[in-house]
């Protein structure tokens, strides 16, 4: 569910949608969602100051249902 609202949000920011890859790594106490976009959409996704990257992680969180598991958003361009 997550990586699929990962997709969605970044999907809607960048210029080339079909280049956006979530890749899930399922550890202990963390997941980690990897964000792969073009390198010439990574700007339009972290945003300045990092505030539309800060903002997903905020949803992210707050969308996170499994309270054992913490939630790590990683953005790779």
């Amino acid at each position: 569910m997550m990586k699929e609202l990962v997709e969605t949000m970044a999907k809607a920011m960048v210029e080339k949608p079909e280049a956006v890859k979530v890749n899930e790594i399922d550890g202990a106490k963390t997941i980690v969602l990897e964000l792969k976009v073009a390198p010439e959409d990574l700007g339009r996704v972290i945003g300045k100051d990092g505030v539309r990257a800060k903002a997903m992680r905020t949803i992210i969180n707050a969308a996170n249902k499994n309270r054992e598991k913490r939630y790590i958003l990683e953005i790779i361009g």
